[in-house]
């Protein structure tokens, strides 16, 4: 699949005249936990020529396209990006730090990891997490039966929330670290193993009765987090001269 990924990628950038400077995999394989028959969520990020920007009317900055082979492509144009990195956005933090690399070319990639402590933001990356986790605590976990699946979905952020306010930086990509790192309950630490040994055994988990366990667990971190972040200090809003720099040294090295 590595190889049929790599072709595809070589094609948008000859339909598109464009450069990939990062292509990653990203959700539940990139994580750790997928399934046998799980997508491959492949997103990139990327460089026109500089005349697509010397317009004086916006264009589109993004990339979606989805494959007969189960490959979700998806890409961000590079000051989409770079404004995403510039608010410690954290899918875009999370594709830098992705183990699964399919291409990088170039530098950028790494001087963005470089800037990571210097523009992230716990406050934001708190909030990102813990809207996730109560979203899908709220949409699939309150129920009697319940798609075991989404417990994954919700542990995850609430995991992340727990790194953060513990090492005020960004989390580990892959859940296996954060499980390792942030749950001390070995009832809870078990039980997380079952479930992720199950649906990595097999296909997409399907239904059964709530799990009391997680659903209490999850509940509790999500109203402690929900009171916690009442109290995380103002984020001072980093300089974007570095990263336009990075932008105009982009486009030389990309374009020569």
């Amino acid at each position: 699949m590595r190889a049929e990924i790599k072709n595809e990628l070589s094609r948008l950038e000859q339909q598109h005249d464009i450069k990939i400077l990062l292509a990653v995999e990203s959700g539940s394989r990139a994580w750790g936990f997928a399934s046998t028959d799980s997508d491959w969520d492949v997103r990139y990020i990327y460089i026109h020529k500089l005349d697509w920007y010397l317009t004086i009317d916006s264009k589109k900055d993004s990339q979606e396209e989805i494959l007969p082979n189960e490959i979700d492509l998806a890409g961000w144009e590079l000051k989409k990006a770079l404004r995403l990195f510039r608010k410690s956005n954290p899918p875009m933090l999370e594709w830098l730090r992705s183990p699964i690399t399919y291409l990088e070319q170039f530098t950028t990639a790494n001087k963005l990891r470089d800037l990571t402590s210097t523009y992230f933001n716990p406050t934001s990356c708190l909030h990102h997490y813990l809207h996730m986790a109560e979203g899908n605590y709220q949409t699939y976990l309150r129920k009697d039966v319940v798609r075991l699946k989404k417990y994954f979905y919700v542990l995850r952020p609430i995991l992340a929330c727990d790194w953060i306010r513990e090492r005020n930086t960004m989390p580990p990509t892959e859940f296996d670290k954060l499980v390792a790192s942030q749950v001390h309950d070995p009832a809870i630490k078990v039980a997380i193993q079952r479930l992720s040994e199950q649906k990595m055994a097999g296909g997409e988990l399907g239904e059964a009765s709530a799990i009391q366990l997680f659903t209490d667990f999850l509940g509790d971190k999500i109203i402690y987090y929900k009171d916690y972040i009442k109290s995380v200090g103002y984020f001072e809003k980093p300089s974007t001269e570095l990263l336009d720099d990075l932008f105009k040294k982009t486009l030389h090295e990309a374009w020569q």
